[in-house]
């Protein structure tokens, strides 16, 4: 291990702001979650909507019992309080904070039943209809309404925000205009964490990463090669099942001849 672990609390990260850039994953899996641990990795994330991940949550703070670790919750919560359920499920569950795209007036709320919340800000996935994938912020307007949000969010109790592909000059200005941490993603390193997916750093997939990510190994190739294995020893085994090499005499159990016999002829006196 890289560093010695203390679980962060958001009054720990409170005063780390402006200290250090903290490393930030978002993981999909408690074996991704024991990696980021042992590595040393300061924060993490992962998903918390839908059910499989849901169920998903307990390993995953199993396997990193002392990390800092907030969840997403679902996109499209209908109220405060489906979002204050839905949270206090979470921490409940062992997350230490969530993370929520809806509403200030819903993240207030959520906020007031002292739930720790990180919001959104910059480019949204989830609200790509109104500003196409791109870069958020490189017009006057949009700088002033991104501050204007953080200011908002900040009002409402958020103690972070994501900040998603902004200027990297804006981003380190708004970052020092802010109590709340600012969590890069795509927005350079003058924010307070530096976030990018597990995906992306492990080259899961065979497709052009992002500009703002950089992948660390090649895991689609490799998982493309277990795939390969896959195929063949599954072609191997239908083979041998078609040409009688399998099962074979080591697979096989056998019973005594004058037992199986004697079973037989019971059998067949019942009949």
């Amino acid at each position: 291990m890289l560093r010695p672990r203390k679980k962060y609390t958001v009054y720990d990260l409170q005063k780390l702001k402006g200290t250090r850039c903290l490393t930030h994953i978002h993981v999909k899996s408690p074996e991704e979650a024991a990696a980021a641990e042992e590595a040393g990795v300061d924060l993490m994330s992962c998903s918390f909507d839908s059910m499989e991940a849901q169920l998903r949550l307990p390993r995953i703070i199993e396997a990193a019992p002392n990390s800092f670790i907030s969840v997403a919750t679902p996109h499209g919560m209908a109220s405060a309080e489906e979002a204050i359920r839905v949270s206090f499920k979470a921490l409940e569950m062992g997350a230490s904070s969530v993370y929520c795209s809806a509403s200030t007036s819903i993240i207030e709320k959520m906020c007031n039943e002292k739930i720790p919340v990180v919001g959104h800000l910059g480019m949204i996935p989830r609200h790509v209809t109104w500003t196409n994938y791109r870069a958020i912020g490189k017009t006057v307007n949009e700088a002033k309404l991104l501050y204007d949000q953080m200011k908002e969010l900040e009002k409402a109790g958020a103690y972070a925000a994501e900040f998603e592909v902004i200027p990297q000059q804006l981003a380190t200005y708004l970052s020092s205009q802010t109590t709340m941490l600012l969590m890069s993603l795509g927005s350079g390193t003058g924010c307070d964490t530096q976030f990018l997916f597990s995906n992306d750093i492990l080259g899961d997939y065979d497709e052009r990463l992002p500009r703002h990510a950089k992948a660390y190994r090649n895991f689609s190739s490799e998982n493309q090669r277990l795939q390969n294995e896959r195929i063949a020893a599954f072609t191997e085994y239908i083979r041998d099942v078609k040409e009688g090499n399998f099962p074979d005499e080591s697979n096989l159990i056998n019973m005594d001849e004058e037992l199986l016999q004697e079973a037989i002829s019971r059998i067949e006196d019942t009949q």
